[in-house]
This record gives C-alpha cells, sequence and structure tokens, in this order.
C-alpha cells in the first residue's frame, strides 16, 4: 500500500494514481483515481460525470489548464520526477494563490525527507513517500525548520510578523 502523509499523520491513500492512463478504460470504476492532465483534456466530461477524480500535472505542464476546475477537483497531484526538479514548487504557488485552488495539493514522485517542509511551504498539504522510504522518518521532516523567513503560499513571513509586533513599540534614541 502507498505511504501517504497528509495534513502531518501516515494515511491509507483512497486514491488510485494512474500514471499512464490514456484511456477511459484505463479507470477503474468505484475508486477514487488521479488521472493525467492530457485524459482530463480529453474526457473531461466522462471523468466528472464518474465520480471522485483527480489530476496530476508534470514539471511540463500548465497549472492554468485546471484554471475553471479547481472548484471541483478534490485532488490535485503535482509530480517531482526528480528531486532537483522544483517546477512543482511553482506549480504549487499558482494553484493555491492564482487560481485559488482549496482542494488537497499532493507531490508524488520523487518526494523527500529534505523537501517536505519547503513543500508544505508553498501549499502542499499531501505526500506520497515513493517505495524504499521511511514516512516514519520522513514526518521528521516538518520540524527541521522552526520558521521561515520567505513570503509563502501557508504563513505571513517572519519579517512581517516582526514588524508588525514592533510597530507599536517606542524606540529610545541613543544619548
Amino acid at each position: 500500500m502507498p505511504r501517504l502523509i497528509s495534513r502531518h499523520e501516515i494515511v491509507e491513500d483512497r486514491y488510485v494514481l494512474l500514471r499512464e492512463a490514456a484511456t477511459l478504460d484505463a479507470v477503474p470504476d468505484g475508486q477514487p483515481v488521479i488521472v493525467p492532465l492530457a485524459l482530463w483534456v480529453a474526457r473531461r466530461a466522462a471523468l466528472i460525470a464518474r465520480g471522485e477524480v483527480g489530476v496530476w500535472l508534470a514539471p511540463t505542464d500548465d497549472p492554468a489548464v485546471l484554471a475553471d476546475d479547481v472548484h471541483r477537483l478534490p485532488v490535485i497531484a503535482i509530480d517531482f520526477p526528480a528531486f532537483t526538479d522544483g517546477r512543482g514548487y511553482s506549480h504549487a504557488r499558482l494553484l493555491r494563490e492564482r487560481h485559488r485552488y482549496a482542494g488537497e495539493l499532493r507531490a508524488i514522485g520523487d518526494v523527500q525527507r529534505d523537501q517536505l517542509y519547503y513543500l508544505a511551504q508553498c501549499g502542499f498539504e499531501a505526500f506520497l513517500i515513493p517505495d524504499g522510504k521511511d514516512a516514519g522518518d520522513a514526518l521528521h521532516g516538518f520540524g527541521d525548520f522552526s520558521d521561515g523567513y520567505q513570503a509563502t503560499a501557508t504563513r505571513v513571513p517572519w519579517f512581517r510578523r516582526r514588524r508588525a509586533a514592533t510597530a507599536g513599540a517606542v524606540s529610545f534614541p541613543c544619548s
């Protein structure tokens, strides 16, 4: 069974990830599925009618293609084919900030412990841990840093919080 971290817990993955599905014949009935963007674009109406369907994006896919559908997709998965491929971070920010996606944003592919904190900062809330990796150990990746300085999709950056906290403070000139 795939090891999914969702909201900082290891949970059972209800969705079947269909990496190679090119036709509706490849989509099993009666199960929640995540299909490739190309299949979603080609058979959108039929997939909507079938029920719980999510879409996964490759690094070369344009998240704007899903702009009109973000309200109906319970899951959008973003593929990280290699640890060094960071295009998925940008996809996540675009989906959350520009397209206002509020559903589950899931990282799939070569997802490593070292990335979890940063992925969460970009709006991911679920992480499919690859075979051979320890999901329990990966959970510790969320605590690698106590706070972030950069502006993110999920938090007000540290420097803005500090400025707001000190806005009412009285400063004394040096004598």
